[in-house]
């Protein structure tokens, strides 16, 4: 077996909302690899000794903590400062905000908080590239926007989100021809049901109960740190033919349900009970 090391020693990584689920889970991979990451996140939703003690046990740098709001024009400028008096630039960007509102019936569609969706959701893949070449002087060298397969599959209340989430994937794609001659590579990631800690607080416990019922156990799920590889390997260097993508990971949780596939799972969990 042939073993790849991948060392990102030198290189700066941004991630927004970097201090929870699959944006810690990224910083971790790329922190592992060597790379310096600057983490944004809500303020006081960080515990800065708790994430400074993970990073240091997979022997990461210690990363830069920014409390910024990715939706605000300012705040991103002043996180650019703050890269600025450290790192020359960044090489790696990781849109993973999400934020929308929930909408369980066509009575709560409601223009604004679509906008507002947009603005936290879909946006920021834009600013906040735009920004780092505005005050670096170049474009990341990769730039991933993070999705959900909520886009192409029905999930109740998540309307908003699917919609700011397909609007994200279209704008990388064209982004990925706008900047193909600026060196930069431009993807998307769209992962399936991941085990998160916002997962589990729209879900509650219950639905746990449901996925065992149903012969589904929580390792059939993704993980955080599970995406945080795949966030790795699209900036390893080793996917650089890659431009312009939207890449499903979901352990083909897609393609294998339906009624006759969850209906061996039953079975299976019934007869194991």
């Amino acid at each position: 077996m042939v073993v790849i090391s991948i060392d990102l020693s030198g290189k700066v990584a941004l991630i927004t909302g970097g201090t929870k689920g699959i944006g810690l889970g990224s910083a971790l991979k790329l922190g592992e690899a060597g790379a310096r990451c600057v983490l944004t996140y809500r303020w006081g939703s960080a515990d800065e000794a708790e994430l400074f003690e993970r990073f240091e046990a997979v022997g990461a740098p210690r990363p830069l903590l920014v409390g910024a709001d990715v939706a605000n024009d300012e705040d991103i400028e002043a996180l650019m400062d703050a890269i600025g008096e450290s790192h020359e630039g960044v090489d790696f960007f990781v849109s993973n905000v999400a934020f929308a509102a929930r909408t369980p019936t066509l009575a709560s569609y409601k223009k604004r908080s679509l906008f507002k969706s947009l603005e936290y959701s879909t946006w920021p893949l834009v600013s906040h590239v735009e920004a780092i070449h505005k005050r670096f002087g170049r474009y990341p060298a990769y730039v991933l926007g993070i999705s959900s397969d909520g886009a192409d599959r029905s999930y109740p209340g998540y309307d908003f989100v699917a919609a700011s989430k397909s609007v994200l994937e279209v704008f990388a794609r064209y982004m990925g021809s706008h900047l193909r001659e600026e060196g930069t590579r431009v993807n998307v990631l769209r992962f399936g049901m991941v085990a998160t800690e916002s997962f589990e607080a729209m879900f509650g416990e219950e639905f746990w109960t449901f996925l065992e019922g149903e012969g589904i156990k929580r390792s059939d799920l993704l993980s955080p740190e599970e995406c945080g590889e795949a966030v790795l390997a699209m900036c390893s260097g080793l996917f650089d033919a890659m431009q312009s993508q939207v890449i499903t990971l979901d352990r083909a949780m897609a393609f294998e349900d339906n009624m006759m596939r969850r209906f061996e799972r039953w079975k299976v969990a019934k007869t194991s009970a």
